[in-house]
């Protein structure tokens, strides 16, 4: 599932080509996703200037307006969908749902071969969407801190990996992200959360913040099917130090990687790095 360095490298690289360019076109194929596509999004979104291009945890928001409308297109690409710019002339292939023709013959394909994500029209603001309202901290923003992770893990007898994958308490800490800042900052994933000292939140949550920065430095992970919006995929796959890494040798200290199964999910560590 693309999280949140996939979309933010999606968000990046659409940006320089999309904002402030007119909306001419919308041709829309497929309506049955996670949630009904408005049928009458190619006549909201037409003639519409993108103004601007934002992430809240795993949602782009498309700010779109004229001189009398104003909205926001809210797009997820659930477990396996991308979002990319064609060529308008390039047919489309099975599970492309969507294209957004712009001025200067840029178009916008939007592809979900599962349908779990989402594409939505909305006019109030973002933060009070339903889908949105309930999200926890960016962990890239100045406010997530060591601090605020020792606060939310209080009394929580959860697994840590758990607490840091809950889009309640963190947005768009995935799997991978999880395993991968667990280990760098030497805690096991199934370890109780409460059980944590400040320093280690300090330490796990500067973690966190320098994993997703690596990953949106390298354009994300590709494991099976994504790319980013130019249809590149991304190369942190190649940095991992855990994930998908089970009975191979710990790459610093040799000690054979673990996998634990931790609330339906594989989670990965080092018995001798992490404890």
């Amino acid at each position: 599932m693309p999280e949140l360095p996939e979309v933010e490298t999606t968000r990046r690289g659409l940006a320089a080509h999309l904002l402030q360019h007119r909306i001419q076109a919308v041709t829309l194929r497929e309506t049955r996703l996670r949630w009904p596509v408005p049928a009458d999004l190619p006549q909201l979104l037409t003639g519409l200037t993108i103004n601007a291009l934002e992430r809240r945890g795993k949602y782009l928001l498309f700010q779109c307006a004229d001189q009398t409308r104003h909205g926001h297109l809210l797009v997820h690409l659930g477990m396996s969908g991308s979002l990319r710019l064609v060529d308008p002339q390039t047919p489309p292939v099975k599970h492309e749902h969507l294209d957004i023709l712009l001025e200067q013959d840029w178009c916008l394909r939007y592809k979900d071969p599962r349908r779990f994500g989402c594409v939505l029209w909305i006019t109030e603001p973002p933060a009070q969407h339903p889908l949105l309202v309930r999200l926890g901290l960016e962990p890239l923003s100045t406010a997530f801190d060591g601090d605020y992770l020792y606060e939310r893990s209080r009394a929580r007898q959860i697994p840590v990996k758990t607490l840091i994958m809950d889009n309640q308490v963190l947005v768009g800490v995935g799997n991978i992200y999880a395993s991968e800042s667990l280990f760098l900052a030497g805690i096991r994933p199934q370890r109780s959360a409460d059980s944590l000292s400040r320093p280690a939140c300090i330490r796990l949550a500067d973690q966190i913040r320098q994993v997703l920065e690596a990953a949106i430095a390298q354009g994300g992970t590709t494991l099976r099917d994504f790319v980013n919006g130019t249809g590149k995929p991304g190369y942190f796959s190649q940095s991992l130090q855990v994930y998908g890494r089970t009975g191979l040798p710990c790459l610093h200290c040799g000690h054979l990687i673990c996998q634990h199964t931790i609330g339906q999910r594989s989670s990965y560590y080092c018995p001798h790095c992490q404890s």
